[in-house]
């Protein structure tokens, strides 16, 4: 408790909240800021927080090169005449695309809708500028509408946010990792702006406009993540804290406030003069909003390029990242750390323990789980580091603020930031007090057999038998994990009280017995990550039987549907199978382009993403084929019904595969019956 409070004591707001302000300073456009990935502006951040980690006492503070393709954004202005004839000039927002002018260059402009192939029909628009609505969060990526503006000949898309994101107000503009090719251009106008523009094209076909841009991607450069530490008695043991500090427009919740915590945090531990056992590592990453081209997986580039080959070492050594995103403000009613599954048992006993805390929030904070791809968390873990996050995604801000203009201080809450500072500097310090990593593998054998639970399903698909073998094995190594999880927590609470009492040498006896059975449990949970973590197509995180069987319901509810007749149902479930929702709106290059860069493209383009996807059923041609006989006469589908069904059976073949494997994964990985001796 005395530690606590000396940690607690130290801890400074003000001195955070200042810093993300300073961090403000360094921008690419002069109008809207921006701090990207390779620009200068993200490089002189890189070396103010250099300078501040020394100022703060850090050791070993260092710049790490890392190679991610660049982007400077300086600006995109562009000019018309209004209804009233006036001149009207606005700024334009910009996405990783390369588009120069050099200066004002004169383009026609035109409505085209939401951008799909159906909206061109009929159109001319090479050498065009295109307006195009667009909901991001509800119906498609920017990449698709830019990719097929691309392809008709236009010269740019504009996109204007028609809900999804950037909702605070008319004015706002957003920006968006591409995911698409930098030679296709795009920008983004906000709602008030085209508006105006729509008005106008009203009464005319297409108008003069003048633009005036100079966004450049850069492939191949090199950017920097600054990383400091406060030593610890075992300089091979670390726990390490993670924040990003490129950002769009100012970046003041994302990610400014983060980076100035995790150093407020450091600072704290550091005053408090408390000889820590474990090396702490503070990391502030580059290139987290984008840092790649034309690649599905474009984000959290410089955390992965950090932990998969700057410091590969890292998985084996690093007990916990706590990563941050967005700390200083409320989303929802309670904060909550987002965890992956193996720390929750460990969070939610920590959390048991706490003092009284900040109170930011009328309830009280929770654990969840799995981690998601949306922040660096998930590179950390697939690389076979626990991972965590404080939790960002839930309230309206990602609807309202995220991304635009109108992420600044006026909706900062101290409260907030106060309970986020103080809730992972006591983590850090109860981390600290474990002998062994407190992973626990139950909760990840509940969730795999979790997508097995429905026996009738499962019989109905001719799945039920091998299916509940995998389950019966999941079954036993929950139990084992249970077991091997009450062991550990024994041993890390018979360390702690040797260390409460001041017998350390006890202690540090205790705590070198442990090493190789810090180093199976690390082991097993970079193998757990290889084994069981999957992602769809939209990078929600998954197992890789959960996607199979998911795929296998719906395409065989799609043949049931249209041999009942039923083709508007048969088309809802497509819809959901794999990729094929874009199928629907946009033509078959975009289409193939955005299925095969996913599934043809080397490690280096896919980053995190590689191997995590499971096989791709390309649905294109009888999405297409379906829709052309919507509304005609007694249509017929044997054709499709056909090969939805030879596709469900392929699919069915693959999922059995997928059990068989894990079931040896299972049995080699999470059976061992002998932890009490490999603990001891």
């Amino acid at each position: 408790m005395e530690i606590q409070e000396e940690i607690l004591k130290y801890i400074d707001v003000q001195y955070s909240y200042r810093l993300a302000k300073k961090m403000e300073q360094f921008y690419s456009n002069e109008a809207l800021g921006f701090r990207t990935a390779g620009s200068k502006a993200e490089f002189d951040t890189g070396e103010m927080l250099k300078k501040e980690m020394e100022d703060i006492g850090l050791s070993d503070v260092k710049k790490e090169a890392v190679t991610v393709d660049g982007w400077e954004f300086k600006k995109a202005v562009l000019c018309f005449t209004g209804k009233d004839g006036k001149k009207k000039q606005i700024q334009l927002g910009a996405y990783q695309t390369s588009f120069v002018t050099q200066g004002f260059q004169e383009f026609s402009l035109v409505y085209i809708g939401r951008g799909t192939e159906e909206d061109y029909r009929g159109r001319d628009v090479k050498g065009k500028l295109v307006l195009a609505d667009i909901n991001q969060r509800d119906e498609w990526w920017i990449n698709y509408p830019v990719y097929q503006a691309y392809l008709k000949g236009a010269a740019g898309l504009l996109a204007v946010q028609a809900g999804g994101y950037g909702e605070i107000d008319h004015k706002a503009l957003n920006a968006q990792d591409i995911a698409g090719p930098e030679y296709a251009p795009g920008f983004s106008i906000s709602r008030k702006d085209a508006e105006e523009l729509k008005e106008i094209l009203q009464d005319q076909k297409e108008i003069k406009v003048y633009l005036d841009a100079d966004s450049q991607v850069k492939r191949n450069c090199t950017t920097y993540n600054i990383t400091g530490c406060i030593p610890g008695k075992h300089p091979e043991r670390i726990v390490l804290m993670s924040a990003h500090y490129d950002s769009y427009f100012s970046g003041f919740q994302d990610d400014n406030t983060a980076v100035s915590m995790m150093l407020g945090i450091a600072r704290a531990l550091k005053k408090s003069k408390f000889q820590f056992h474990n090396t702490i590592i503070i990391c502030a990453m580059a290139a987290e909003e984008w840092g790649v081209a034309d690649s599905n997986f474009d984000w959290s580039t410089g955390a992965y390029e950090q932990v998969f080959h700057v410091h590969p070492e890292w998985a084996g050594q690093v007990i916990a990242d706590l990563n941050f995103e967005l700390p200083a403000l409320a989303h929802g009613t309670r904060a909550r750390i987002r965890s992956c599954y193996e720390y929750t048992e460990y969070l939610e006993e920590f959390l048991s323990k706490l003092p009284v805390l900040a109170q930011a929030y009328p309830e009280e904070t929770k654990v969840t789980a799995p981690i998601e791809t949306w922040s660096d968390d998930f590179s950390m873990a697939i690389a076979g580091i626990p991972s965590m996050v404080n939790d960002f995604t839930g309230g309206s801000f990602m609807e309202t603020h995220y991304h635009s203009q109108f992420d600044n201080d006026c909706y900062y809450d101290e409260k907030v930031y106060l309970l986020h500072h103080q809730l992972f500097a006591l983590l850090i310090e109860a981390l600290d007090r474990t002998a062994v990593v407190p992973l626990c593998f139950s909760p990840v054998m509940k969730r795999a057999a979790r997508a097995l639970e429905n026996k009738k399903d499962l019989i109905e698909l001719g799945l039920y038998e091998k299916s509940e073998k995998l389950s019966a094995l999941l079954e036993q190594g929950e139990e084992t994990a249970k077991e091997e999880y009450r062991l550990i927590a024994q041993y890390n609470s018979q360390y702690s009280s040797l260390l409460e009492r001041g017998r350390t040498e006890e202690a540090e006896e205790l705590f070198l017995k442990s090493r190789e059975t810090e180093k199976r449990i690390l082991k097993k949970f970079k193998k757990e990550q290889d084994i069981f973590v999957r992602i769809d197509w939209y990078g929600n995180v998954l197992y890789s039987h959960e996607v199979l069987l998911k795929n296998i319901q719906l395409l065989k509810g799609a043949a049931e549907n249209l041999e009942e007749g039923k083709l508007s149902e048969g088309l809802r479930k497509l819809y959901q199978v794999d990729n094929n929702a874009y199928a629907f709106m946009f033509d078959k290059e975009v289409y193939s382009h955005f299925t095969e860069y996913v599934l043809n493209q080397p490690e280096d383009r896919l980053k995190w993403g590689y191997k995590r996807l499971m096989e791709h059923e390309n649905l294109y041609d009888l999405v297409k084929n379906l829709l052309k006989k919507q509304g005609t006469e007694k249509p017929d589908f044997k054709e499709e019904t056909d090969y939805l069904k030879y596709v469900c059976a392929r699919q069915k073949g693959l999922f059995l595969k997928t059990i068989e494997k894990l079931c040896k994964e299972v049995e080699n990985t999470f059976l061992d019956l002998a932890v009490k001796d490999k603990i001891q």
